[in-house]
């Protein structure tokens, strides 16, 4: 049997293990571009067999968040690639998350004060984190059909800019109630025409991002993260069928041959089971999809194993923990005691709560 601490192949990235660092937010970007901090930050957690780096804006129009880094131009590359070097000195692996943030965003974010887009006009119930703090999303506008092609065209030319920057591979971020899931679900997406309507109309935008992208720099280095059950904190009812809507999306994505697809299983950070007894058959989607395949939300460790021994995932991708131990692998291999959390210091600031926490003797 397969063990969580055993090599896999995932596409064309060989990784030392099965264990997975999930992308975090922590918004200490200057200047829109990773820093020294960060560079170290990563560098300490290159013993996971793979890192997804925090989510990374395809566009100026991306951004939803204060102080989140883009990946859209040559200084951004440029600072990533100091990133990225120091994870393979260290013998990591590091994809980078491919994020629009459709309409959870606040105009004061974006250029010239523009209003968020979306697929709809209706705002978000979210909140932006602004330099004032988090605020109330702002009303998007709804994209014109004539403008997806371009957006499709911002996604592939992130995926060849993370290449250009030295990452192994991509991960598009089609979860938790972003860009791409505002055009899945029924719940978010009242347009007509070609991407509105009926379920191969709201997927359409995702395949074509997902061929444009593995079409750039190729399939076996792209992976895709999503989130059928969550509601992202209560602020985004879910698909009226997401069983019917995630099946249809994971036979699509199928034939591309991609390296794997990242699922959030329940709510992204709750509750695994939400509280109203919403059910999902993600086993059904693992049948279909020919990648490998990764789990999250809150594994602990003695279910990572079970879950890779049984043939229940591949990889597990583990959040938090990673924040507070930078040689979570060897924590979890030698069944260790983890760091306590310093939940005041997940979002901003500087190297407390970012770099300064201690690694095993």
């Amino acid at each position: 049997m397969p063990s969580l601490f055993d090599p896999i192949q995932v596409g064309a990235i060989p990784l030392a293990n099965r264990i997975v660092m999930a992308p975090l937010t922590r918004n200490r970007a200057a200047g829109l571009k990773p820093g020294p901090l960060t560079v170290e930050y990563y560098r300490q957690r290159a013993s996971a067999g793979l890192i997804v780096s925090e989510a990374s804006q395809i566009s100026p129009m991306g951004q939803g968040y204060l102080d989140t880094p883009g990946l859209y131009d040559d200084e951004q590359v440029a600072a990533w690639r100091q990133v990225t070097e120091a994870v393979h000195a260290e013998g990591g692996r590091i994809v980078i998350q491919l994020w629009h943030v459709g309409r959870i965003s606040h105009t004061s974010l974006l250029p010239g004060g523009a209003a968020p887009v979306s697929s709809t006009a209706r705002p978000s119930a979210s909140m932006s984190f602004t330099r004032e703090g988090f605020v109330p999303c702002s009303a998007p506008r709804a994209l014109r059909d004539d403008e997806l092609p371009g957006l499709v065209a911002d996604y592939a030319r992130a995926a060849q800019r993370a290449m250009d920057a030295g990452f192994d591979g991509v991960e598009v971020h089609a979860a938790n109630t972003y860009l791409l899931e505002q055009f899945l679900r029924d719940s978010i997406n009242d347009r007509d025409g070609p991407y509105g309507g009926g379920i191969a109309n709201r997927a359409r935008l995702l395949i074509e991002v997902m061929q444009a992208v593995s079409r750039t720099i190729g399939a076996d280095r792209t992976g895709i993260r999503l989130s059928p059950l969550t509601t992202f904190g209560n602020t985004c009812a879910r698909d009226s069928d997401p069983q019917a809507l995630y099946g249809h999306v994971v036979e699509r994505l199928a034939p591309l041959g991609l390296a794997y697809l990242h699922v959030i299983e329940g709510e992204t950070g709750g509750p695994r089971q939400p509280k109203d007894g919403a059910s999902f058959d993600y086993a059904a989607l693992r049948r279909r999809f020919p990648g490998a395949w990764m789990v999250n939300n809150g594994y602990t460790r003695a279910m990572a194993i079970e879950a890779v021994a049984g043939g229940a995932a591949d990889l597990v991708a583990f959040g938090r923990p990673f924040i507070g131990n930078p040689d979570l692998v060897r924590r979890l291999r030698e069944d260790a005691p983890l760091n306590e959390l310093r939940t005041d210091k997940f979002y901003g600031g500087g190297a407390a709560g970012y770099t300064d926490y201690p690694a095993l003797a």
